[in-house]
């Protein structure tokens, strides 16, 4: 855990509150800029970008506390996305890094140098986690292997 990356990383996502500021409109918009073709597989953009933009921000913020839940629900997500075929790791390593990028941009003037590298930081352990549990679903469970009924 690192409590002073924590409290930095909580002053920016109370001066993004405080303002205000939804970053999910940003934040899709540049995402299906950079990915027109996952545009489709959306039913509806505007209960799934509540729902990952939050999540997003909830694991990186989540690892930066030490929450034990972080891996499970990685896990789970990944797992999950599973359904809509072979997502790029990319698109996940780019999402991720939209997500900060959005949140430093709403923060204003609580956005430094030390809030931006210690939701980086968490942002690239988050990273770390998504390629570790595709790399571990791959391992259990290959695409295309027969499932026990």
């Amino acid at each position: 855990m690192t409590g002073g990356d924590a409290a930095l990383m909580e002053a920016a996502l109370i001066a993004v509150a405080d303002a205000g500021i939804d970053i999910r409109h940003v934040l899709f918009e540049r995402f299906f800029a950079a990915y027109p073709e996952r545009r489709a597989s959306f039913i509806s953009v505007d209960a799934a970008s509540r729902r990952m933009t939050d999540e997003t921000l909830q694991m990186i913020f989540g690892l930066a506390k030490g929450e034990a839940w972080v891996w499970p629900l990685v896990a789970e997500l990944v797992f999950t996305h599973r359904s809509y075929g072979a997502l790029p790791i990319a698109e996940y390593d780019a999402f991720i890094d939209m997500t900060v990028a959005e949140l430093g941009a709403a923060a204003g003037a609580a956005w430094d140098d030390a809030t931006a590298a210690a939701w980086q930081r968490h942002a690239d352990a988050l990273k770390a986690m998504i390629h570790k549990a595709r790399a571990e679903w791959a391992n259990a469970m290959p695409a295309g292997a027969p499932q026990i009924a």
